[in-house]
This record gives structure tokens, C-alpha cells and sequence, in this order.
């Protein structure tokens, strides 16, 4: 428990004790977020206001904020938000924390899609939190929007989001890797996914901060099948994409000519895109074009 502090004093301390485990940006921005969570004010009004003193609660929570950050727990997880495309989104350990390069994976959706949309279905492979597909049908709002996962944890995520955003979205819970199941779904005209795709021989160099905390069935696959989800949604595709349809998938960095080969094996005519660090990081393809 800590004594009786001002809010300067809280930034100070947050401050000095992060960057113990983090670097001095990553710590200067963490502080930022917790005390404007813990007070509900910008940090041009906290500066005002630097020598306001903390409540006995807003002390407490800090203290218990800062120990499970020393630990790496994900700020996104403690404060239970995070934000994807200006949106914000519940998170909790069901579900894997939104990325940037995943912005820029629906972006490449938004850019490519003709407007005024009149007819458009599309799917959300594996759908985590409903980033992607609350983001989307925010974005198209005449699209029929589908979302897929395997674990009921994380469908009760993405249902919230959903909800709370009035995205109206239809949810399934199936495992797509089982034909059986996915062939249950319909047709589409774009099919999304940033699958698992981790191989697992990848772990030791992970950080604790994703490793420790973020689901590893959302995260990894065999070493010996690293494309699993791309056979499955290569395969998904040939039955299920209407015509002029495309899938666009996130990838690992080192696995960009594999996935690429993977789509072009199989009758796509498929484009590998970098994100914005120059990393093989999204693929988009066009079965039988």
C-alpha cells in the first residue's frame, strides 16, 4: 500500500518503478495511461492539477496496478481495454491483445472494398476479441458480418464488443480446422483471418509480457505445421467465396513466400504486403483469378 501521495508524486514513483523492466518510453507511456484511467483526466489537466492529492481508493488500485505491471501482466488486461482503430475494445486473458499490423490488415479491407457498398458478406476467421469484425462492420455498415472461434471464452468477448459498439454481428462457435464444422458456414465475399501462427519453436524469444499471459491456442502452432489455418482457409475459399472474392490473412515475418506458395498452389493469385516496419505481415488472394 503506498502513503498518501499527490498526483505528480503517483507519475514519479509509476515512472521510476517500470523502468526497472521497461524502457523509458515504454514506461513514460504506461505512467500516462494508468493515471489517466485512475483520475479520468488528460494529462494536460494533470499537470494543472499535479499537486491534487490521490484518495485512499485511487491509491490502493495504483498499488495494486503497479505490482501486477512489475510482474509483465499487459496494461491492456488490467485496465481491461484496449484501443484498435480508434475504437475501444473489452480485453481480458481469453483473448489476444489487438496489434497495430492488424489495422493495417483491415485497412487494406476498407481500401480495396467499392463504395457505396450495396451487397457484401464477409467472415472473420478465429475472431479473438471482435476487433476485426466490429471494426469492419462499423466501417461497412451494409455488410453482413460473420465471426468465427473455436473457444466460447473468447466468442463472450467479442459478443460484448459487438454490443457495446451496435455492431450487429452473427457469431459462431466452430473449430475451423474441422471441415465438417466449416462447411457449415455459408458463402462469402471476403474472408478475414489473423490466425494463429506462431510456430512454437518461437517461444523462448517471446517476452513474459505475451508469453505468460496471452492465450497460447490463439497464439501458437506446431513447429511441423505452421500453416495449418492457411490450408484450412485456402480450402474454405474454394467452396466459399463468391465470385470475385478474396481472403486476407495476417502472417509471420519469416513465413511470407511459404503462406504465399501455399495461396498460389492452390489457384489464388495472391500479393504479400509488409506492414509499416517493412516485416512480411498480410497476404491478400483471389481464388481462380
Amino acid at each position: 500500500m503506498f502513503a498518501p501521495m499527490t498526483i505528480q508524486q503517483a507519475a514519479i514513483q509509476i515512472k521510476q518503478k517500470l523502468k526497472e523492466i521497461y524502457t523509458e518510453r515504454e514506461s513514460a507511456a504506461i505512467t500516462d495511461r494508468v493515471l489517466e484511467k485512475l483520475t479520468g483526466v488528460k494529462k494536460t489537466d494533470r499537470i494543472v492539477n499535479r499537486d491534487k492529492m490521490l484518495s485512499p481508493e485511487q491509491t490502493g488500485l495504483l498499488g495494486n496496478w503497479l505490482h501486477r505491471l512489475m510482474n509483465h501482466e499487459p496494461l491492456q488486461y488490467i485496465l481491461q481495454e484496449a484501443w484498435f482503430g480508434g475504437l475501444k475494445f473489452y480485453v481480458d486473458k481469453n483473448v489476444l491483445i489487438p496489434r497495430p499490423e492488424t489495422e493495417e490488415l483491415v485497412d487494406w479491407i476498407i481500401s480495396d472494398c467499392k463504395f457505396p457498398i450495396r451487397e457484401l458478406t464477409l467472415l472473420d476467421m478465429g475472431c479473438g476479441s471482435g476487433c476485426i469484425s466490429v471494426f469492419l462492420k462499423k466501417k461497412l455498415r451494409k455488410a453482413e458480418v460473420w465471426a468465427c472461434d473455436v473457444r466460447e471464452d473468447a466468442l463472450h468477448v467479442a459478443q460484448h464488443n459487438a454490443e457495446t459498439s451496435g455492431a450487429e454481428i452473427i457469431f459462431r462457435q466452430l473449430n475451423f480446422l474441422n471441415e465438417e464444422e466449416r462447411s457449415k458456414l455459408p458463402s462469402f465475399d471476403i474472408i478475414v483471418s489473423n490466425p494463429p501462427y506462431v510456430p512454437e519453436k518461437d517461444k523462448a524469444q517471446m517476452q513474459p509480457n505475451v508469453l505468460n499471459y496471452e492465450p497460447s491456442s490463439a497464439l501458437f502452432v506446431p513447429d511441423n505445421d505452421s500453416l495449418v489455418f492457411y490450408n484450412a482457409i485456402a480450402g474454405f475459399g474454394k467452396k466459399n467465396l463468391n465470385a470475385h472474392g478474396a481472403v486476407y490473412v495476417e502472417i509471420h515475418e519469416d513465413l511470407g513466400e511459404k503462406v504465399l506458395n501455399l495461396f498460389r498452389s492452390n489457384n489464388y493469385r495472391a500479393v504479400l504486403k509488409k506492414d509499416m516496419q517493412g516485416k512480411d505481415r498480410m497476404i491478400k488472394a483471389i481464388y481462380g483469378a
